[in-house]
């Protein structure tokens, strides 16, 4: 994600291997755990155990697929949908919760019985007719509908599911998808996703991944997206409204870029969409292979929007991005740079972030360089002399996950360890983690691992004093 079109808000190698804790602490979330039954079933998490973000994602199972229909009328902000979900429990499950805000829930089935549920605030509890015994792989249908509801947190500002003059956003971090389908929402439980987004004739409905086949019948038009990728919940994004919609080809795969149709073909937003595949191209040289079946882009024209968010394989940029007459190319590249950083490798606790933020913040400064403009050296002694030192970027605090010590600290990090192990060395590492870590989830404990083994060096005092010290570090 990159903010700064909006507001900004605001332990060493002790709390790396933390880090390592907390991520088992996620396999099965915070549940009943005195409550096993004679049979060794017990209720699932009804938390996924992140402090940064409590009451996100759950316990007792592992999501491997979404096939979601949804159908949503502007006119009357009303939004129906059904949730197939497939999933392996992790343990004995005599209930499981999955996240849903707001929304009303008809009916659920477990694995085509029927199956007792009701709300807890923003939790669907279900109880299957019969338990699921630990490894057993088991689909839950889910009939719901109502009028969304943003996402109030205030983190970032305005996130989930909006309703807009011409149709919806839905998009947010680090949660928003359990305002529009029921969820384990949280990024340590990626899967694949098929979304069918059905709306009025004359709409878009833009989604993740790969377009498919676009149906019409009875004034109304269903959409095909398909993600096979595994994702993060909020990774995902919904975007219906009047927008011109180019579909293209890049690197054999398809690119799909939108703007609104008032916002001018040839005016910096478009312009900046445009090269999307050329700097998805020169990062590629830098991380390794692109690792998704689609590109692209979406330029929304909501000011609550005061942000751009990583959705997997077509970011989404808030207007503010773009005003000013000028083409915006960083921000571009630091989107795409979350494909490899953020997305494809996934953070397993919200309290890694710099992972993410850090590397596509660094990413601005490689793209900004190859194409003529300051070298990564020259923004990193910019930034050093800017920077607080008195802001940690490990586990920086819920309040901080998007702050500038995540991102420009970060990035700082980034670049230190590249002057360390030198440029063949840190590309390696890079290229290393990008394939290693290739659709999975890790944390900064992993990272630290890697680079020492490509390396072939002891990096823990340096990662401790980059990301946790309170004083300036020396410059490599």
């Amino acid at each position: 994600m990159d903010s700064r079109a909006g507001r900004w808000w605001g332990a060493g190698v002790a709390a790396v291997t933390a880090a390592v804790v907390a991520a088992v602490v996620l396999v099965s979330g915070i549940g009943d755990r005195d409550a096993v039954g004679p049979d060794g079933l017990r209720p699932g998490g009804v938390d996924a155990g992140d402090p940064y973000v409590p009451g996100s994602g759950n316990g007792g199972y592992d999501v491997a697929h979404y096939r979601l229909g949804v159908r949503y009328d502007p006119a009357d902000d009303r939004l129906t949908g059904n949730a197939e979900i497939t999933a392996t429990a992790t343990h004995g499950l005599s209930r499981f919760n999955l996240d849903l805000s707001g929304l009303e829930v008809s009916s659920v089935t477990v694995d085509g019985t029927s199956a007792e549920h009701q709300r807890d605030d923003d939790e669907l509890v279900v109880t299957p007719a019969r338990g699921l015994d630990s490894g057993t792989r088991f689909t839950v249908k889910v009939a719901y509908g109502g009028v969304p509801e943003a996402d109030g947190d205030g983190v970032l500002g305005s996130g989930g599911f909006q309703h807009t003059d011409d149709g919806a956003i839905a998009l947010g971090q680090p949660h928003s998808a359990a305002t529009w389908f029921p969820v384990n929402d949280h990024p340590s439980d990626k899967a694949t996703y098929d979304i069918e987004v059905t709306v009025p004739d004359g709409l878009a409905a833009l989604s993740n991944g790969v377009p498919g086949e676009r149906t019409s019948a009875d004034g109304w038009t269903t959409w095909h997206w398909a993600e096979r990728s595994p994702m993060a919940s909020y990774l995902t994004t919904l975007v219906i409204g009047d927008y011109r919609v180019d579909t293209d080809e890049h690197a054999g795969k398809p690119m799909v870029t939108a703007v609104p149709y008032d916002v001018p073909a040839d005016g910096p937003a478009a312009t900046s969409l445009a090269r999307t595949g050329e700097i998805a191209d020169f990062l590629v040289t830098r991380f390794g292979p692109y690792p998704f079946q689609a590109y692209g882009g979406v330029v929304v024209p909501d000011d609550r929007i005061g942000y751009a968010l990583e959705t997997q394989s077509r970011p989404v940029y808030g207007p503010g991005f773009f005003r000013g007459g000028e083409p915006n190319y960083s921000v571009v590249a630091h989107e795409l740079a979350h494909q490899w950083f953020g997305n494809s490798v996934a953070l397993a606790r919200w309290g890694d972030i710099w992972l993410n933020e850090g590397f596509a913040s660094y990413a601005e400064w490689l793209w900004e360089e190859h194409d003529g403009g300051r070298s990564a050296q020259r923004n990193f002694e910019l930034q050093y002399a800017a920077t607080d030192w008195s802001r940690r970027t490990l586990d920086p605090g819920p309040g901080q996950m998007f702050s500038t010590a995540v991102y420009k600290r970060g990035a700082l990090t980034v670049h230190a360890l590249r002057r360390t192990v030198g440029d063949e060395t840190f590309f390696q590492i890079l290229r290393t983690w990008t394939s290693e870590r290739r659709d999975g989830t890790a944390t900064t404990a992993d990272f630290v691992a890697l680079a020492e083994r490509v390396s072939g060096r002891d990096l823990g005092r340096f990662f401790d004093t980059w990301l946790t010290s309170t004083t300036a570090p020396t410059p490599p």
